[in-house]
């Protein structure tokens, strides 16, 4: 094949039917020829050349030309595409280092072999060319729904025509019993966009909660507006779901709105998604009261929330049990994935249960450490007080509210709880020593004997072992495996030591063995209180 006059125009003809079937840009597969001409060329000429290739996009003449550089004399290597400074003089009147020379050269006539490679230069551009193309326009589109062909299956997966590429619909992103045939239409979410050696893969799905967001978008206009918002969803795809809603004009019920008119608009979703059942909630920003909506339709009786564990308590009546539970626990789950905590039920006669169990601990205490008789024990227990210390060093007018609690009377039980703790805190410490408890903890602020004791049963037994610890293993916390949260017991958790408390203590001792500088602590916290107002 050469360059000639008779197939200049055939070219750009190509180029344009390559662009237009391809739907890229011309100018791409113009540039792809020059390239494949361009090597060519070098293979007649010889590799070391710099021959380049020009296609007038008007005519579609090649222009091949040859380049040299100019390079200073030391830098010269390649002779057939470089020249010193002294050789470029009869080319320029006043060469510099950088200049380039440029002479035409005879276009080259392209053997078999040399237009096969050619042609697949201009392909393999084509197809990168392709490639970008596709993951430009479907990049920005993650996150919202698409419409598409079935095309095939393979392998449990359903490959999707969206037009211009292909998603893959995973097995595990369909609903349960949907099954399609090639050239069914398909409504997907576009979960996540990759630019692969490959090319670009677009996952689908539609078990996603986002995807359940999304196709009430588009059916209710307010959401779409921005009067209501979706605050949280919860799937059990094909079965089940929750979705929480809240409305921004006062006007306007967000529940109402969302299931519309005869539950039109709710059961058009309901029927994209196969008959999936949904519970719209009114969101609150109490998390209790927001609870108690997601159980629905159960009804609750009482909420105890532990804001630090992330876990709340809900008692509801016997009969409700099941209904709160729901089959196969869905209802419960779906409420822990709504409100993002961890939920425990109880029926009301567990609950009475566990309260008289922990009343009759309470008193057994306070009779057995106080020396009282059973009813005085039990008046304190009902006054509230849960431990030795609240007794010790509380206020004294808080005892005289109590019937029969006189001054002195007061005064008798301060001294018996005050001389029990002083006997269990020589004990323990007599203990700690005997585990080998050196000086230095001891005399640490903050800790009391108990806790000294507690940590030496745990071999932390020097305030180095303790400066090295991690503020969750005093205090505990929670950490999640397996999507499932997982209690970490903290050696200091019995005493209520909080993770915050738990976190100066160990910067404190880090501070007094000279392990961190105070001044850094102090830049430190004034850099986490500005970050906090920015946010704020």
């Amino acid at each position: 094949m050469a360059i000639t006059s008779a197939n200049q125009l055939e070219l750009l003809q190509t180029a344009e039917a390559v662009a237009r079937e391809k739907m890229i840009d011309p100018a791409l597969v113009i540039e792809a020829m020059e390239e494949s001409l361009a090597r060519a060329a070098k293979s007649r000429y010889g590799a070391e050349m710099d021959i380049r290739v020009s296609i007038d996009r008007r005519t579609g003449r090649a222009t091949f030309t040859r380049v040299r550089t100019v390079v200073e004399d030391e830098a010269l290597e390649n002779y057939q595409a470089e020249l010193t400074v002294e050789q470029a003089k009869p080319y320029l009147a006043e060469p510099q280092v950088g200049d380039e020379i440029r002479d035409e050269v005879p276009p080259v006539e392209l053997g078999r072999i040399a237009a096969q490679s050619a042609k697949q230069v201009i392909l393999q551009k084509v197809r990168e060319a392709e490639r970008d193309r596709q993951y430009e326009e479907f990049k920005d589109r993650a996150g919202t729904i698409i419409n598409g062909l079935v095309k095939r299956e393979e392998y449990g997966n359903i490959i999707v025509d969206i037009g211009r590429g292909e998603g893959i619909l995973r097995r595990n992103e369909k609903i349960g019993r949907e099954s399609y045939r090639n050239g069914d239409r398909i409504r997907c979410f576009i979960k996540d966009v990759r630019r692969e050696t490959k090319g670009p893969q677009i996952f689908l799905s539609r078990t996603a909660p986002e995807f359940m967001a999304e196709l009430f978008k588009m059916e209710v206009p307010e959401i779409y507006d921005g009067i209501i918002e979706i605050k949280a969803v919860a799937r059990d795809p094909g079965s089940r779901a929750k979705i929480a809603v809240i409305s921004y004009d006062g006007s306007i019920d967000p529940v109402g709105a969302c299931v519309g008119m005869r539950g039109s608009r709710v059961q058009a979703v309901v029927n994209e998604l196969q008959g999936e059942k949904i519970d719209i909630i009114p969101w609150n920003e109490d998390q209790p009261t927001f609870l108690v909506n997601a159980l629905q339709p159960a009804e609750v009786s009482k909420v105890v929330l532990d804001e630090e564990a992330e876990r709340i308590e809900v008692v509801v009546p016997d009969e409700q049990l099941s209904l709160a539970i729901g089959r196969r626990g869905q209802n419960v789950r779906l409420a822990s994935q709504l409100t993002a905590l961890d939920i425990d039920i109880l029926t009301e006669e567990e609950e009475s249960a566990r309260r008289q169990a922990e009343f009759e601990e309470r008193t057994k205490l306070f009779v057995d450490a106080l020396d009282l008789d059973e009813f005085f024990a039990q008046l304190l227990v009902s006054e509230g007080f849960t431990n030795l210390e609240e007794v010790a060093y509380v206020e004294l007018d808080e005892l005289l509210v109590i019937d029969g609690v006189d001054e002195s009377t007061a005064e008798e039980l301060q001294a018996r709880a005050r001389d029990h703790i002083d006997a269990i805190n020589r004990k323990a410490m007599e203990n700690a020593i005997a585990l080998g408890v050196e000086q230095s903890l001891i005399d640490f602020e903050g800790l009391t004997p108990q806790m000294i004791e507690a940590l030496a049963n745990d071999g932390v037994k020097t305030l180095e072992d303790f400066a090295t610890c991690a503020d969750w293993e005093l205090a505990g916390g929670w950490t999640t495996e397996g999507g499932e949260r997982i209690k970490d017991d903290g050696v200091l958790e019995p005493f209520d030591v909080s993770l915050a408390e738990a976190q100066d203590m160990i910067m404190t001792a880090r501070v007094a063995l000279g392990w961190v500088d105070p001044e850094d602590l102090v830049a430190q916290t004034e850099e986490d209180e500005t970050e906090e107002d920015a946010e704020a």
